[in-house]
């Protein structure tokens, strides 16, 4: 796949604070990368690097092969930004603002109203297009936001907390866009939620403290939790508690706790620990209540991950 960005040793600093801590990353087109941390972890600040709105202390930033330092101009040609609040001029109707933003991206006069009819369509802005944009719900002004972005059909989206704030509805209706997007685009999505990494993302980093600590794709990353591939279980014959203790007594597994009634057995992803639990069941004859196999969760590695920081 096509390289579209490469950030290499990237750093900034404000006074004595480190808010990014040499970030190195590449972005090829096809992917959907959600960039995850704690408030505070230096998201923001990373993304206006990569959009040239802030100047970084040290490293480079590489779009489509041009340096930021070197090629401002064409590099944003490239990128499409909804900045965090997706800010507006909210005294314009949706249309002239698009129009206004169409002029500032040299959309050719005779591209002009196909270029608009495109975007408008694409997030369904007909009914809105006359309205001012501070009479507008959250949502739709979510999609003036993102229109802007895509009008000039950039290669590269950076999308800075894009469903923030917005009710399931909108937030779905955003996520299938960003989803239609990713197929022939390179995406960033900055998010504290983590629900979107799973819902639309095909690769995620997390960052804390300016520093990145993991980059993977978020089935490899749900690999790390310590709940990945735990069995749950439960039955009538026994309490959790006396199951827990009967599987420790039996060598089962080491590793087993109860919650929410349910005894929880860590299987450190070995095939004898399932296989010696489903014997013992069967020897019995229990009964089972529930039984499932764990997922993992991303938040749990989220949370380890930042809160040991």
């Amino acid at each position: 796949m096509q390289q579209m960005i490469k950030i290499k040793s990237l750093c900034k600093s404000f006074g004595s604070f480190s808010a990014v801590n040499n970030i190195t990353f590449d972005l090829n087109k096809g992917d959907i990368l959600g960039f995850l941390g704690p408030n505070g972890a230096g998201k923001t600040t990373t993304m206006r690097m990569l959009t040239g709105f802030l100047k970084p202390s040290s490293g480079d930033v590489i779009i489509n092969n041009r340096n930021m330092k070197d090629n401002p101009e064409i590099c944003k040609s490239f990128i499409g930004y909804v900045p965090e609040g997706a800010p507006l001029y909210e005294e314009m109707t949706a249309i002239d603002f698009l129009k206004f933003t169409a002029k500032i991206r040299k959309i050719r006069k005779e591209n002009l109203e196909k270029t608009l009819e495109n975007v408008i369509n694409l997030l369904n802005l007909k009914k809105i297009l006359f309205k001012k944009i501070d009479t507008l719900s959250k949502g739709f002004k979510r999609r003036v936001g993102l229109a802007q972005a895509i009008i000039h059909n950039p290669e590269i989206l950076i999308l800075d907390e894009p469903t923030d704030g917005l009710d399931p509805n909108q937030k779905n209706e955003v996520r299938s866009l960003i989803r239609k997007l990713g197929k022939e685009k390179a995406i960033i999505i900055s998010t504290h939620i983590l629900e979107e990494v799973n819902a639309i993302c095909n690769r995620a980093m997390i960052i804390s403290d300016g520093r990145l600590l993991l980059d993977d794709k978020p089935n490899e990353i749900l690999k790390k939790s310590t709940s990945y591939k735990s069995i749950y279980i439960a039955i009538e014959e026994k309490n959790s508690f006396d199951l827990k203790n009967e599987i420790l007594n039996k060598k089962i597994s080491k590793d087993v706790s109860v919650r929410n009634n349910q005894c929880v057995i860590k299987t450190n992803n070995s095939k004898s620990v399932k296989s010696n639990l489903d014997e013992f069941i069967k020897k019995n004859k229990f009964t089972l209540k529930h039984y499932s196999i764990g997922k993992g969760s991303l938040e749990e590695v989220f949370r380890r991950l930042t809160s040991d920081e």
